[in-house]
């Protein structure tokens, strides 16, 4: 690891034969549009039956010349022949989608992988498929989407440029040769960058999603394509989700010995199931604040029997991902599902945390009136002196347009509250897990759900209220849209770095509890994506790093330092 840490289209323009050609076709339309009017006119023609007018000569030069004066007619085009206007069959209207999106993008979105496949009805556990290599180890959507997720994984590559670079510093090295990572996270074109990491630097990888509703099916089957043993798809039911995490895990011949997670489920399940698993395990990499809530619960019980890496808290997590990542991802997910305009909108936004200072942020630069709950005395004074008014919910809850929730805690909106809100008020969550909203409680014969686009159901009351619920109270940006991909570099370059360290620490420097990681980590993972910018950082002389007290490469700040 030291070693490791020392490396440091033009648009088409119309031609003249073009503009003319399309003068001669409004001549022509107008001419016959004047004959036609003029037959009717005269009852002499109406008996005869009608002939084809012949009223337009072309010449040599494209040119058109009518018989008499056209008269004003809306031009008819051709393409208003097809007839659109008839609602076409369930087949056909797959069919429709399909072919819009490949001929649109030549590539499935996240959203196209879980509409367009022909087979959506039939569970992936129920499929036998197999790769290019005859390997069934592997359960995803259609593994006949590889190509196109491979498109998608070249595309992310590019923009993270630093998580490339470590895997080429590093993969002569083989850092985590003899690694068994089982991992249980988002499964997107970002996430697939770094598994093929951690492959290239000598790991072999389980993998599971940690969202039954985030996972780009292309990607997936790219992945299994690849050789990883990936079981997960977009849509999952509760059941799969925890099938595929036991297929991850319970595997005749292998047996893990690192665990990368995000948001503890991976960890619950082999502590529930297999707890003879830790025994081997060496170290648990979490990154999302409700994992690392878990973890600490463990330490604090004395169950936690392994050592584990705090990412949720390391500096390139807090301050990038979940602060940019949120600012830009939230509107994205919000304009993708409901196309609401934000200007003027009521938002009440739960949570001051890094994810609610970028999605309150990106709200007020449209236009949003925010407010802020809290529960912490300094995140609201943060926001009160941002500019926003920091209430209780119940004060507010009448007159939201959208409530947002991002704490990371267990009903933070209730029922009650869900029964107060107004007609049309939008609800979604930010936060890792679908604890946030209770949803549970709208599950009952009283309310009825009506699914309007996928991810977005209306919760309708008796009265005819609905309520705009955004994917089940899951997190909205990964569940509903994309996030930003070099702000997930940061992330992915940390956790492989974590890895890294957790499985190459001597014995005894890491006991069974939670580590933040070390500063001077922290510090190369941000140097990695300087070049991006362009940036040069300036050098301490000798005699300033004397008078600092510090050492002139780093690290450069006390771990107590807030940034």
């Amino acid at each position: 690891m030291a070693e490791l840490l020392k490396k440091g289209a033009p648009e088409p323009v119309e031609t003249k034969d073009v503009r003319e050609a399309l003068k001669a076709k409004e001549v022509k339309e107008n001419a016959n549009a004047e004959r036609a009017q003029s037959s009717e006119s005269n009852p002499l023609n109406k008996a005869a039956a009608p002939k084809e007018p012949s009223l337009v000569v072309f010449n040599n030069d494209g040119g058109a010349v009518a018989s008499h004066k056209p008269v004003k007619k809306q031009i008819q085009f051709a393409d208003e022949k097809q007839e659109f206007s008839r609602f076409p069959t369930k087949t056909g209207r797959r069919s429709l989608s399909r072919s819009i999106s490949q001929s649109s993008t030549d590539s499935y979105s996240s959203a196209a992988s879980y509409t367009d496949s022909s087979d959506d009805e039939t569970s992936p556990r129920d499929k036998q498929q197999s790769n290019s290599k005859n390997s069934s180890d592997f359960c995803v959507k259609n593994i006949k989407q590889a190509e196109f997720g491979r498109r998608e994984i070249e595309i992310a590559e590019q923009e993270m440029s630093a998580l490339v670079a470590l895997r080429k510093r590093a993969q002569g090295e083989k850092p985590l040769a003899g690694a068994k990572i089982v991992g249980c996270t988002h499964i997107t074109a970002q996430t697939a960058v770094l598994i093929e990491t951690l492959g290239a630097l000598g790991a072999q990888c389980r993998w599971a999603a940690c969202n039954i509703y985030s996972t780009q099916n292309e990607v997936a089957a790219a992945l299994a394509e690849a050789g990883f043993a990936v079981f997960a798809w977009k849509g999952e039911s509760e059941d799969d989700f925890w099938w595929c995490i036991d297929r991850c895990v319970n595997m005749n011949g292998w047996q893990a010995n690192m665990v990368l997670d995000d948001g503890g489920d991976l960890t619950h399940w082999v502590y529930k199931k297999y707890p003879h698993v830790f025994k081997k395990i060496r170290g648990i990499v979490e990154e999302s604040v409700t994992g690392v809530h878990r973890l600490y619960q463990l330490s604090k019980a004395g169950k936690l029997c392994v050592p584990a890496m705090n990412v949720n808290d390391s500096v390139t997590k807090q301050k990038f991902d979940n602060l940019y990542c949120c600012r830009e991802s939230i509107l994205d997910g919000l304009k993708r599902t409901t196309d609401v305009m934000f200007g003027g909108k009521q938002v009440v936004v739960c949570g001051y945390g890094e994810v609610g200072k970028g999605c309150c942020a990106a709200l007020k630069a449209l236009g949003a009136i925010v407010y802020v709950t809290e529960i912490d005395p300094i995140c609201a004074l943060q926001a009160c002196m941002d500019g926003f008014r920091v209430m209780k919910l119940n004060e507010v809850v009448r007159q939201g347009d959208l409530i947002i929730t991002c704490t990371g805690n267990k009903n933070v909106v209730t029922r009650e509250q869900l029964d107060r809100m107004k007609n049309g008020c939008i609800v979604c969550n930010m936060g890792h897990s679908n604890t946030e909203i209770d949803v549970a409680s709208l599950r009952t014969p009283e309310l009825t759900w009506e699914r309007v686009r996928s991810q977005v159901d209306h919760v309708i009351w008796p009265d005819g209220k609905r309520v705009v619920l955004l994917a089940e109270g899951r997190l909205l940006n990964l569940s509903c849209s994309t996030v930003p991909t070099f702000v997930l570099s940061i992330t992915a370059t940390t956790q492989a770095l974590a890895l890294i360290e957790l499985y190459n620490a001597p014995e005894g420097r890491y006991k069974q509890d939670v580590y933040l990681l070390p500063k001077k980590m922290d510090e190369y993972v941000a140097s990695l994506h300087l070049p991006t910018f362009d940036a040069h950082l300036t050098e301490l002389t000798d005699d300033q790093a004397k008078y600092l007290g510090l050492n002139k490469n780093g690290p450069f700040k006390p771990n107590y330092y807030r940034y």
